[in-house]
C-alpha cells in the first residue's frame, strides 16, 4: 500500500503557550517516534498548501473565518510562556487557554489563537485537500494528515475545544465538489463528540457521520438519539461509550456495529477524525484504548475500505494529549495503514 504523511513545519507555528494541551510538542513526539524506526522509510512525506479562503467557505461562513483571519492579524509574535492554563481540570474536561484572541467573540476560551494560527489553519485544511488529491490521481492509496490545529470541534460559525476550521468536514466537501462523490464516510473516534463535524451534516444524507466518544463528557452532545434530520436523518450515527471502556470494547462496536452500516453505505471514500485522546495514559478522558486497539480499529476500517471504497482512507489527526500515548498510537495507526 502507498501511503503518505502529510505534514508542513507551519502547523508548529500555532502558538497555544507552554501549558495548553494542544500544543506544537504533539507533532514533535510524533516526528520523534517516527524516526526512531523505518517506518518513515515507508511513508510518502508530502507538503501541503495553503487551502484558499474560498474553500474554507465551503463549510464556514464568510463572516466566520473573516473574523478569524482579522484577529490573528492583530497580534504580535507571540510568545512562549505568555499564554495557556493549567494541563488538566479536576472535572477531567477539556482544559482551557487564557486565549491571545480574547477580543474575539468567535473563538472560545480553550481555543487559543496566536499570529500564525490562521495560517496553519488554512494549511491544515490543505493538507486534507491535498490527500484526497493524492489519492484520486492514483498515486496513493491512504494517507495520515498531520495537522494542528484540530478541526471536528469547529462548526459553521465558531471555534470551539481547541479548534478553528473542521478540517475533515471541509475535505468532505472538496470531495463532493471536485470528484462528485455521493457518499462519503466519516469515522470520528477522538474521545470527544465531533459537535462541528456533527452539525455541519446533520442534514446531508451524502455523509455518514459515526462518531465513537466517551458519554457523557465534552462537549456534552454526541447522544444516541441524534441520528440527522430532514434528508440527513439515518447518517448520523453516535455510539456513547463508557468511561473504562478499552480494545475490547470499541473493537466490538466496530464489528457490530460499524462494519454492517458500512457495508450498507458503501462509502467511496472513508475518511477518519484520529484523535488519539482515547489512550489509557491520556488526562482528557477515562476510555482506555492502547496502541494495540488503535492498530486493531485501523485494521478493521481498512478490510472496509479494500472491499467498498477502494482502499481509500484519509486520516486526519485530531486529539491526543499525553505524548507518550499519541506518538505510540500514531505509529501503531500507521504500520496498519502501511502493511494491512
Amino acid at each position: 500500500m502507498k501511503t503518505a504523511l502529510v505534514y508542513h513545519p507551519i502547523f508548529l507555528k500555532h502558538d497555544t503557550g507552554p501549558h495548553h494541551p494542544e500544543r506544537a510538542a504533539r507533532l514533535k513526539s510524533i516526528l520523534r517516534r517516527l524516526n526512531k524506526t523505518d517506518l518513515i522509510d515507508n511513508l510518502r512525506s508530502i507538503k501541503p498548501q495553503a487551502l484558499a479562503v474560498e474553500d474554507i467557505m465551503l463549510v464556514h461562513s464568510r463572516d466566520y473565518v473573516l473574523g478569524v483571519k482579522d484577529a490573528c492579524s492583530r497580534l504580535g509574535p507571540s510568545t512562549s510562556g505568555s499564554t495557556g492554563s493549567p494541563l488538566l481540570e479536576p472535572s477531567r474536561a477539556k482544559s482551557r487557554g487564557s486565549g491571545l484572541c480574547s477580543d474575539n467573540a468567535s473563538l472560545d476560551p480553550d481555543t487559543v489563537v496566536s499570529r500564525d494560527s490562521f495560517a496553519s489553519a488554512l494549511f491544515a485544511a490543505g493538507a486534507v485537500k491535498k490527500g484526497i488529491d493524492l489519492i484520486f490521481d492514483g498515486e496513493i492509496d491512504n494517507a495520515f494528515c498531520m495537522v494542528r490545529p484540530p478541526g471536528h470541534h469547529a462548526g459553521s460559525s465558531k471555534a470551539m475545544g481547541f479548534c478553528i476550521f473542521n478540517n475533515i468536514a471541509i475535505g468532505a466537501r472538496y470531495a463532493q465538489k471536485r470528484y462528485d462523490l455521493a457518499r462519503i464516510l466519516i469515522i470520528d473516534w477522538d474521545v470527544h463528540h465531533g459537535n462541528g463535524t456533527e452539525e455541519i451534516f446533520y442534514h446531508d444524507p451524502g455523509v455518514f457521520y459515526i462518531s465513537l466518544h466517551q458519554y457523557p463528557h465534552y462537549p456534552g452532545t454526541g447522544s444516541k438519539e441524534s441520528m440527522g434530520a430532514g434528508k440527513g436523518k439515518g447518517f448520523n450515527l453516535n455510539i456513547p461509550m463508557e468511561a473504562g471502556s478499552g480494545d475490547r470494547e470499541y473493537i466490538e462496536a466496530f464489528q457490530e456495529i460499524i462494519i454492517p452500516r458500512i457495508e450498507d453505505f458503501r462509502p467511496e471514500i472513508i475518511l477518519i477524525s484520529a484523535g488519539f485522546d482515547g489512550h489509557r495514559d491520556d488526562p482528557l478522558s477515562s476510555i482506555n484504548l492502547t496502541e494495540n486497539g488503535y492498530y486493531e480499529i485501523t485494521r478493521i476500517i481498512k478490510e472496509a475500505a479494500g472491499l467498498y471504497s477502494k482502499s481509500r482512507i484519509i486520516s486526519v489527526l485530531e486529539g491526543g494529549y499525553n505524548l507518550f500515548g499519541l506518538a505510540e498510537s500514531v505509529h501503531s495507526h500507521l504500520k496498519a495503514l502501511i502493511f494491512q
